[in-house]
Order: structure tokens, then sequence, then C-alpha cells
């Protein structure tokens, strides 16, 4: 039997590229198995912190160590040494991007895939690019009908351009939402540039420095919650796993508490009542099809026990894919092994592919 090329692409531009490295290794090790080896010929492509993209030997020994590479060169150098690594993308049969954040999980890349007219895993240009823009996610779930946490847009002008303007959102942030509210960048992930605040001053700190990541932010009203989440998987007619839920000891779930080992403890399945449950599950996959997601997804809420109230807080279009991460371990515990997960997405790409959308 002829085996299925696939081109697995990781690193990328943005914070998250350590994560993207993690997940990729995950994904070699779930094609080498001994129920996809027989199946799958991985091809790896590293895309460096830089931009460039690197394939054959020097991607394999990323996958192999784990270690970020750097291929630096010169101005002036002729690049011929370099050459020979460069992408043969006709040696690709299904890509498999594993990328997070912006520059990766945002639709450039699921721009360029389709360009190529080749399938790959997860969602295409729109479900990518509202999965990372959190005002047009959340403008999304409105349409759904889904419920969420009252939230203001804000554009980095309203901030830095008129002084004028500047008191003005502040003080509709303040009377529409009160504190403690939250501050984030639209287009980032993994919680870079997210504030949390309690005063006039820190608002104002906080919005002026989530204007240096993104010229759209979002303003979210705080909420005392537990924190759960729901995997999702399938095309037009996804399924959704059991639930899960974080719990973590910092003022709130951010980047360092996400990536420091012992900082945030999983919980799966999450310890609510079965209508709960069902209600996340059924929630999921209406937010999943909002934003016309495809292959994966993972979705996450707020759950506020004093009301009973399910509260929808966003998507991620490619969520970390370690042995250890929620959405594997997720579908762990609904029956579907890391082997077997990594199969179905790339079936699931080549049945969307195949319907020409």
């Amino acid at each position: 039997m002829t085996k299925i090329r696939i081109g697995l692409l990781f690193g990328g531009r943005s914070g998250e590229h350590e994560v993207s490295i993690s997940s990729a290794r995950a994904i070699a090790g779930a094609l080498a198995s001994d129920d996809n080896a027989s199946k799958y010929e991985v091809h790896p492509f590293y895309i460096q912190k830089d931009g460039r993209w690197l394939s054959g030997t020097l991607p394999q020994q990323v996958l192999s160590t784990g270690k970020l590479l750097e291929i630096e060169q010169q101005v002036g150098q002729d690049d011929s040494s370099t050459s020979r690594e460069f992408p043969s993308f006709n040696a690709v049969d299904v890509w498999f991007p594993v990328l997070h954040g912006p520059n990766g999980e945002d639709g450039t890349v699921q721009g360029l895939l389709k360009l190529m007219q080749i399938p790959f895993v997860g969602s295409g240009v729109l479900g990518s690019a509202m999965g990372m823009d959190k005002i047009a996610m959340k403008m999304a779930f409105s349409h759904a009908g889904l419920p969420q946490v009252k939230y203001i847009a804000v554009n980095r002008s309203d901030i830095w351009s008129n002084p004028c303007v500047f008191p003005k959102l502040c003080d509709k942030i303040e009377e529409s939402l009160g504190y403690p509210c939250f501050v984030k960048p639209a287009n980032l992930g993994s919680s870079v540039g997210i504030s949390k605040v309690r005063s006039r001053a820190e608002l104002e700190a906080a919005l002026d420095s989530a204007a240096s990541y993104d010229r759209r932010i979002i303003v979210e009203a705080g909420v005392i919650a537990r924190e759960l989440e729901c995997a999702v998987l399938g095309n037009d007619n996804p399924q959704a796993s059991t639930v899960g839920e974080i719990s973590f000891n910092s003022d709130f779930y951010d980047y360092e508490t996400k990536y420091t080992q012992g900082q945030a403890d999983l919980s799966i399945p999450a310890k609510v009542s079965s209508a709960i449950i069902s209600k996340i599950q059924e929630m999921a996959l209406q937010a999943f099809l909002a934003i016309d997601g495809a292959g994966l997804g993972r979705v996450d809420f707020f759950y506020v026990e004093s009301t009973g109230e399910v509260l929808i807080n966003e998507i991620n279009t490619f969520p970390g894919f370690t042995a250890t991460s929620m959405y594997p371990q997720l579908w762990a515990a609904s029956g579907i092994s890391f082997p077997e997960l990594v199969d179905r997405l790339i079936q699931l790409a080549l049945e969307r592919h195949g319907e020409k959308s």
C-alpha cells in the first residue's frame, strides 16, 4: 500500500513557537505508532522564528531534539548552502499545520495551503481567522445566540490617536463593565498581553499595553466562575468530547500559568452535573459551526455556579497537542487514543478537500 505523505508543518513566527515544536513531536510520534506507521510517511517542515521555511534533515533534527533551530544567513551571502533544504511542496499529500497563534493559526498559512490545492488538517481561512480574532469570534457567537460575558471592542486609534476620546472610552468601560475586567489584544494566543484590571489607572495602562500588541483590543467583564473546556472533532457533523476543568492558583490563567509545569491542574471529566456537561457539549458544537470550524477545536467556557449559568469564552482552532494537553486528553477520556485522533484528523482533511469547498 502506498503511504500518504504528511507534511508536518511546525515552528512559526508567533510566541508559541516552542509549544508548536512540542505538539509536532507528539504528532510525529503518533504517526510512527504501530497503527499509523504503515499508512503515513512524515515529511517535516520547520518555520524558523524569522519566517524562513526549512525541510529535509534540519526539521528532523528539531523533532528529534525538541530544540528550536535558527540558521542565519549573512547579508549578501550565497543561499546555495541552504537551498537543498528549501521545501519540496510536491512531496506532500496532506498538510498537517501544527502552528499556534498569529502567522500560523489565523488563516494566513491556511490561505497558502489552499492555494496549493493540497488537503490540510484543521479549519480553513475563515474559520482560522475568526478563531484568532476575539472580536470577530464573539460577533459570530452572538449571532448564534450563545451567551457570553459583556465586552467592548476597541481600536488602537481610540487609545493613541485622540487624547479627547481616550477618557471617554475609559468612562464607557467603567460604566458598562465595571471592575475587575480583562483587557486583551484581539489577535494573540496563550494569554499574551492580557491584563486583569481593578482601577482606572490599571485600565489606562492595560489599554496602552494591549495597543502595543494589536490594533484591535477587546475588554471583557470579569466573572467569578469555573473554567471548563470541551474538544470538538469533525467537519459539518462534528462530535464533542467529555468536559474537563482547569484549576489554578494564579490571579488568572495567564501565559506563565499555562506553560509552567505544576501551575495548573486538569480534571477530566469535570466534576459537574450531567446536565451541565450536555449543555457545554451542545454549545461547543454550536460555536464550532458558527465560525465555520473544521477538523478540530477546543472550546472554553465559564461556569457560574452561583447562578448555574454557562457562558462561552472562546474557541481555539488548533489547541496544544502534546500528550499532556487538554485536547488529546479529553478525547482519550472519551475513548479515542492519541494515534487514532491524529489518524481521524488526516481523514477529515481528505474528506473536506474532496468536497471542493
